[in-house]
């Protein structure tokens, strides 16, 4: 069944294997994070956690490390950023609100950012008129998903704080997607060192992790009382942050290198929104959420038009 949607999608199977296994983990990470009312605290001990886990592959290669190209380092500054504030926005949203509301405006929200900034970046022509159709789709879901009844949507539906936070999260997300990609791209043309692709993708991925960390560390410069009460929410938190730590670094890592396997960036961020309907289904199951009408029938409609994405 892989192989056959790889001859329908412009990436290869073993990109869609990266994305499907990697979706999955990404569900489960947020459904933990959820679970643990997260404070950007918790993000903070998960990056650091994910730093480590990949940092092997970062002191073992100093040739590769010493020779990656200046402009990476700036790539790698802008994603750090661009991913703290995907913690910041997540983490605020599934304090204020449900995950199956959060977690799908979030994920979804994204893959209309990266078509329309890699079409003002000249690539549009690599995007089918298939995927303009899923892009569409996606946004009339994201209308309905925040809905608990057809017909009342108004704009003060979407003015609370898991949905404005959501979008927040979006935004990193797409940021630091699209830097991503450019990033790797420029990694792989110039072979920093001879490094592999499965090498410098891991060695990026740590690195991003340490980014993300250091830039969370500034927020909470700004957030004395959150420094005073670190140790107590870690310990209340208990492996919690450092499994999802663990989790994040690993699914976003096939991602990365999924990358390498996909004509445009666009494709990999809208077909590994699959993990949304799963996020979805396990807040309603696991967390005993409302699965209101318009939200399921949203997070159908998004389903569907990121598969037209994927297959575009």
């Amino acid at each position: 069944m892989v192989s056959l949607l790889a001859n329908c999608v412009p990436m290869s199977t073993i990109a869609i294997l990266l994305i499907l296994v990697s979706a999955t983990m990404h569900a489960v990470w947020n459904l933990l994070s959820k679970k643990c009312h997260p404070h950007p605290l918790f993000f903070w001990v998960a990056t650091i956690s994910g730093a480590v886990l990949l940092s092997p592959f970062v002191w073992l290669q100093p040739q590769a490390l010493a020779a990656f190209p200046p402009q990476v380092w700036i790539y790698l500054v802008a994603t750090g950023f661009c991913m703290a504030l995907y913690y910041i926005g997540l983490a605020g949203a599934y304090r204020a609100g449900d995950i199956s509301v959060a977690y799908p405006l979030a994920r979804s929200s994204p893959v209309i950012v990266v078509f329309w900034v890699t079409t003002l970046m000249g690539r549009g022509d690599e995007v089918s008129s298939w995927c303009v159709a899923g892009i569409v789709l996606v946004v009339g879901g994201c209308f309905l998903i925040p809905l608990h009844r057809f017909g009342h949507i108004h704009f003060r539906h979407y003015l609370n704080g898991a949905c404005v936070l959501a979008f927040v999260a979006a935004w990193g997300t797409a940021g630091y997607s699209i830097i991503d990609d450019e990033a790797l791209r420029l990694l792989r043309q110039t072979a920093p060192g001879g490094a592999s692709k499965l090498t410098l993708t891991l060695m990026y991925g740590g690195l991003q992790a340490f980014c993300a960390h250091c830039w969370l560390s500034v927020y909470m410069l700004f957030q004395p009382r959150r420094w005073k009460t670190i140790w107590p929410t870690v310990r209340a938190a208990g492996y919690w942050p450092v499994l999802a730590g663990l989790i994040i670094y690993l699914a976003y890592a096939m991602v990365l290198l999924a990358l390498a396997y996909a004509d445009n960036v666009s494709y990999v961020v809208g077909f590994r929104q699959l993990s949304i309907p799963l996020g979805t289904v396990a807040g309603i199951l696991f967390l005993k959420e409302k699965a209101y009408r318009p939200k399921l029938v949203g997070t159908v409609v998004v389903t569907i038009g990121l598969l037209l994405i994927a297959v575009g």
